[in-house]
């Protein structure tokens, strides 16, 4: 075992919180999620509760419109490197103007290396050098604008919605050329789901809750959200509240999203209906030798009856139609990142079965199952790590001193999950308090930390609130008493709870994204605003874009560097020593089914063609094909095949 030394390089004036955990190999590091009595309450049959999320990640028809999967934002390396119809006009209130391509910005505008890094500077090393900036965001594509009407039940037909132009809707999203609506682009950029199980939350402003409470994101803040267990041979409404399932709550989210998924207004209850009478991945391939499915390439059950063999009777079994008109339904724009927009409103009226009520337990739970089988620990880094001595370059162990050192990288990238978001670290402390960059102590949400990458009020990212009125930020939620809507194991007498008045540091603040693959995984940043890993060094050399402008809220450790462009390029090259071949090939369990996703629409950034008289641009689509646990010879390549060295 080759030790990894440990170098905590905290500001002097910042209190002596615990130093950074040691990297090292993810090998051996106990995945998070329920225990198995908690497990064993819902899931009869794990292994079949596996090859339902997956199915349910990579089918395209959990979308309305029968064209996006979860792995539509997610097919590359867990993460999205398409380049066109990829921009979000930003969270400014107001702001629907696209700024990205100069002449020929718009929302179906291509992406070339030129338009990175977003914000430019003269001197890359100087932050008081700035020559351009723009404050869109580079994210990715999801549906059109649309309204919900209700469901056709034949086999693949997206559902039945109604066109809206985004040019006014809602006050304008922007998402319209010429009267024609383009798809709408999400506006934070899309993470990595490889490894996402380690972190304990998930999005970029946490609002994925660690207790899954079996309907949405929101954990215990939700006071509505239940689920129909049958009791006495009766199905009844029953809380539920499962813990370290981060993963679940975020699943929950898209599927509903106005942006992402879904027609505005859908519930799950409807994409049960759709979905659970239907052959699972209907119209897309399946290898044979798929590490999960490759048992269901001919012969494909139904949704409903791989719940059945996955799932508890309990939670399925009844026959007697439910009435659940009247229940509290979040609206699509509640899973959306867009201020101010989310509310609760009443279910129409409606009679389900008991599966179809369910259905967003089965999918939030299942999908998690699944995407806690990604976990990527074969990295040249992991082997060193584990003893292999020659396993990382001269180059890559300069780089890794540097990544402890003088770098500070790992004061916010500690463990072998390279985040200080993950569940060992949060779990240990929830809150804490630290010296921000104006010098003045706050308290913040461990993991989540304002660097400067654009102007605070841009995105308020963990400062934000949930549909309820509540923050999503834990310390804010502590400081209000809202200990009990915390769950899994908050202790006030263990947390530096603020008290009323004292100074917090949320604002702006973004979850710590894993390091792991990150060779794959651009643009970089919530905001996408970053091409290369060259262009990310020099974001943190330089000592972020917004650091004055933010510094009330900024973390310590934005700070200028100092390092030279061998030490860059040796940073660089350690962080290439984070990937996995099994994720760069595609190598089980990183393999999947085929795959189309929307890339941008026929014509141009300043005009596109109509399909038909729907108001809609024309898709262009990119196919995927179907890959077995072997994976393909065709490696991935980086965001616009960049090298990661270059500016």
């Amino acid at each position: 075992m080759v030790t990894v030394l440990v170098q905590k390089l905290y500001a002097e004036d910042v209190p002596p919180n615990e130093p950074p955990r040691p990297i090292g190999s993810l090998k051996g590091v106990t995945v998070p999620g329920p225990n198995n009595q908690q497990l064993a309450a819902l899931i009869q049959d794990k292994k079949a509760a596996i090859e339902l999320g997956k199915a349910l990640f990579w089918d395209v028809r959990v979308g309305s419109d029968s064209k996006t999967a979860c792995a539509s934002c997610h097919f590359q390396a867990g993460a999205d490197n398409r380049i066109t119809n990829q921009i979000n006009p930003g969270l400014l209130a107001g702001d629907k103007t696209f700024q990205v391509g100069g002449a020929l910005a718009g929302p179906n505008y291509t992406l070339t290396p030129g338009d990175f890094p977003l914000t430019k500077f003269a001197d890359v090393n100087d932050v008081d050098t700035k020559i351009a900036d723009a404050n869109d965001v580079v994210s990715s594509q999801g549906v059109f604008g649309t309204s919900f009407n209700g469901i056709i039940s034949s086999n693949g037909m997206p559902d039945s919605c109604g066109n809206v132009n985004d040019a006014v809707f809602h006050g304008g999203l922007g998402f319209n050329i010429n009267g024609v609506n383009t798809r709408r682009v999400e506006p934070r950029n899309a993470p990595t789901v490889i490894n996402a199980v380690f972190n304990f939350r998930n999005f970029w402003d946490g609002r994925a809750n660690n207790v899954f409470n079996g309907g949405d994101p929101f954990g215990l803040r939700n006071p509505a959200a239940m689920v129909w267990r049958v009791e006495g041979g009766v199905p009844k409404k029953v809380k539920l509240a499962l813990p370290s399932s981060s993963l679940a709550s975020q699943a929950d989210g898209p599927p509903l999203s106005g942006f992402e998924m879904s027609c505005e207004a859908r519930a799950f209850v409807h994409l049960g209906k759709r979905l659970l009478p239907q052959n699972i991945l209907n119209s897309q391939t399946i290898s044979s030798s798929d590490s999960v499915l490759g048992g269901y390439a001919l012969m494909r059950p139904t949704y409903s009856a791989l719940i059945r063999k996955a799932f508890r009777s309990e939670y399925w079994s009844s026959t007697l139609p439910l009435s659940i008109s009247g229940q509290s339904l979040l609206d699509a724009k509640s899973m959306d990142v867009v201020k101010g927009t989310g509310v609760q409103k009443l279910m129409p009226n409606l009679i389900a079965t008991q599966m179809e009520a369910n259905f967003a337990l089965f999918f939030g739970l299942a999908v998690q199952l699944y995407e806690a089988t990604l976990v990527s620990d074969d990295s040249p880094f992991d082997r060193y790590a584990d003893g292999d001595t020659t396993a990382l370059t001269d180059q890559q162990l300069r780089g890794m001193a540097l990544f402890q050192g003088k770098g500070r990288c790992i004061n916010c990238h500690s463990g072998p999950e390279f985040t200080n978001a993950s569940f060992a670290n949060v779990i240990n402390q929830r809150i804490e308090r630290m010296v921000m960059g104006n010098g003045g102590v706050a308290v913040y949400d461990n993991g989540f930390y304002n660097i400067g990458v654009r102007p605070t009020q841009e995105d308020l990212g963990v400062g934000g609130t949930d549909p309820f009125g509540n923050p999503l930020s834990e310390t804010l939620m502590a400081q209000q008493g809202k200990f009990d809507l915390l769950g899994n194991g908050f202790d006030p007498q263990k947390e530096p709870v603020p008290q009323p008045g004292e100074r917090t540091a949320v604002n702006g603040a973004f979850k710590t994204p894993t390091l792991r693959n990150v060779e794959f995984t651009g643009p970089f940043f919530h905001n996408g605003g970053m091409a290369t890993l060259m262009q990310v060094v020099d974001f943190y050399n330089r000592g972020g874009d917004f650091a004055n402008a933010n510094k009330d809220d900024l973390d310590p450790d934005i700070q200028r560097l100092g390092l030279s462009e061998y030490e860059k390029q040796d940073l660089v090259a350690f962080l290439l020593a984070l990937s996995d071949d099994r994720v760069r090939y595609r190598k089980a369990p990183f393999d999947h089914p085929s795959l189309c996703v929307p890339d941008g629409h026929k014509g141009g950034s300043t005009a596109v063609a109509q399909n038909g008289t729907t108001g809609q641009a024309i898709d262009l689509m990119k196919c995927l094909p179907a890959v077995g646990a072997k994976g393909d010879k065709v490696g991935l390549q980086p965001f616009l095949g960049l090298s990661q060295f270059s500016r």
